[in-house]
């Protein structure tokens, strides 16, 4: 397992918002309150697969924890410099 980020929770949720923000806006997307945190956090995954901003990980490695952990990092590029998670 990749070292654990920190405020990696928080970056974590900030990556879903920006996702899930861009696919609702893209018009591709829907999503519904029943809908599971982690069936959100692996369409955001898939997502950015699709639109080739991050590689998947090795099959077989693709376990939800690594997944989290490669939002968080894909976010990390995101955000302002200056950003209050990145601190």
């Amino acid at each position: 397992m990749p070292k654990k980020l920190k405020n990696e929770k928080g970056l974590l949720k900030e990556a879903l918002r920006l996702i899930m923000v861009d696919a609702v806006k893209r018009g591709i997307v829907e999503f519904e309150a029943t809908d599971s945190h982690d069936l959100k956090i692996e369409y955001a995954y898939r997502l950015l697969i699709h639109d080739k901003e991050i590689s998947p990980l090795p099959r077989g490695q693709d376990t939800l924890p690594k997944i989290r952990h490669r939002l968080a990092m894909w976010v990390t590029h995101k955000l302002p410099d200056d950003h209050a998670l990145l601190g």
